[in-house]
């Protein structure tokens, strides 16, 4: 299983990652307070689409070794480590995207290497971190980084 801890870096990103989200939070101009939401929003469900949906679940659970729980009918839902969601400016309409997060990608994606994990992209300094992408059993890419950014509390 692929082990993940917090990690704290002084140097701020150059550039971010090219991913939208279309979330929004209103805001009341003046009021700071009016922005939070506590105890409202308890965690983050994302979901991975493919055809080969079977496959893609197997590379999770026995690949990268989440846990998971089953909802019915062989449905799985993956614990996923912390997370932390980021907006972006869109050319156009928004879109979402999906990374996994690694403390070490180097040591990650040798040890998925060692697993049978294809790697379609190897590592890249993007400023803002080390990016690379391997692949989900169906062919599709599934990008993997290493922040350079601290994480939220």
């Amino acid at each position: 299983m692929l082990v993940s801890r917090k990690l704290s870096y002084s140097t701020r990103p150059t550039q971010p990652p090219a991913h939208q989200a279309s979330l929004f939070v209103a805001v009341v101009p003046g009021n700071a307070d009016a922005a939070k939401i506590t105890g409202v929003i308890t965690g983050l469900h994302a979901i991975v689409f493919s055809p080969e949906a079977e496959k893609v679940r197997a590379f999770f659970r026995d690949v990268l070794g989440l846990t998971s729980v089953d909802a019915g009918g062989g449905w799985l839902i993956f614990a996923m480590p912390p997370a932390e969601l980021a907006v972006h400016p869109a050319d156009g309409a928004g879109r979402h995207e999906l990374y996994l997060m690694c403390d070490d990608i180097h040591a990650t994606l040798a040890e998925l290497r060692g697993k049978g994990v294809q790697v379609l992209r190897d590592v890249a300094d993007q400023g803002w971190g080390l990016l690379a992408a391997i692949a989900l059993p169906d062919g599709s890419e599934l990008p993997i980084y290493e922040p350079r950014h601290r994480s939220p509390q």
